[in-house]
């Protein structure tokens, strides 16, 4: 069947069309994505701005319609960190559900630390054994760790790239200016005071595999010379801890607009890069990590499967679009 996840997200609304089915590979058919960055648009009194919300109605209205285009039997869609933790939240989901009939579910921290962890185990298999994974999404962090399909552990932090940069470095896409090095000692201060409770159960716990997901730590991982997007999915990727430490010592005294001439760093999350090398950093040193192995398969296959597993058991569920 062809399934369509439509993920909003903190920095981006990304449609991901696949041809899937219960027990086999989901194969990506088609994927597009719009830019909006909603971690940014948070005001003082935590609401999504009014703008935000019209571009997330924009967004929303145009990828169903592509899915449409794509012969989509199922679309699933769902919001994370910035519109889970809006103020506003009733009210932007009520409005995308009377403007455009898609009615987003609000995914918990909680649940979607699992979905990527569910992701990441079938993606690499129970030879990994007991697996860790972290996930630095725009408004959050997201840590797992277990030895089955389910964590024993599933944990959600306000520790995303984009908020961090928003309420603590004050960074602006393609700003002429790197921040203060006193700015930069406050969050890795506030980074750290936040990890403790993570960092202790996740090191009662234990793990075999640690594994990291998303967007920002893919890119760190190409900055210490990961193999380009150009090589492959299925292509071996690590993001080393003293490749990171580099990384991060080189990119703290850039400004944005530079960040944009490194390979692999796009204009729209260039400001955000430091914050999330700044949390890398902190997990990787707090955990002894010396490496992380880069999965390509996040929180959107994780639904996939999920959807694949209920379909499994509801033979005759009707398909919907909307």
């Amino acid at each position: 069947m062809r399934l369509g996840v439509l993920d909003v997200g903190s920095n981006t609304v990304h449609l991901l069309v696949v041809d899937a089915h219960h027990g086999g590979h989901p194969w990506p058919a088609h994927s597009e994505k719009h830019t909006l960055r909603l971690a940014e648009q948070i005001g003082p009194d935590g609401r999504l701005s009014d703008p935000g919300v019209d571009a997330l109605v924009t967004a929303v209205a145009e990828a169903k319609s592509a899915a449409a285009r794509q012969g989509v039997e199922d679309l699933i869609a769902f919001a994370t960190s910035a519109v889970r933790d809006a103020t506003n939240s009733g009210q932007v989901l009520d409005r995308v559900g009377d403007q455009t009939g898609v009615r987003l579910r609000l995914l918990a921290g909680a649940e979607e630390a699992r979905l990527t962890f569910l992701a990441v185990r079938r993606w690499f298999g129970w030879s990994a054994g007991r697996l860790l994974t972290v996930d630095i999404g725009g408004g959050s962090l997201e840590v797992a760790a277990g030895i089955d399909e389910e964590p024993e552990i599933a944990l959600s932090l306000p520790l995303g790239a984009g908020r961090l940069t928003r309420d603590k470095l004050g960074l602006a896409p393609g700003g002429d200016a790197p921040p203060s090095a006193q700015a930069v000692k406050e969050l890795q201060e506030y980074v750290n005071s936040l990890l403790d409770p993570m960092v202790e159960q996740v090191t009662q716990l234990g793990w075999d595999r640690p594994v990291a997901t998303s967007k920002t730590l893919r890119v760190l991982a190409r900055l210490t010379g990961a193999a380009p997007t150009r090589a492959g999915l299925w292509a071996r990727r690590s993001l080393p801890r003293g490749g990171l430490k580099q990384v991060l010592g080189f990119i703290r005294h850039l400004p944005p607009a530079r960040l944009t001439e490194l390979e692999g760093v796009s204009v729209s999350r260039a400001h955000q890069l430091l914050a999330g090398a700044i949390v890398a950093d902190a997990i990787m040193r707090r955990l002894g990590l010396e490496s992380l192995d880069i999965c390509p398969w996040a929180v959107r296959e994780g639904v996939i499967l999920r959807q694949l597993e209920q379909v499994s058991d509801e033979p005759d569920r009707t398909p919907n679009t909307g």
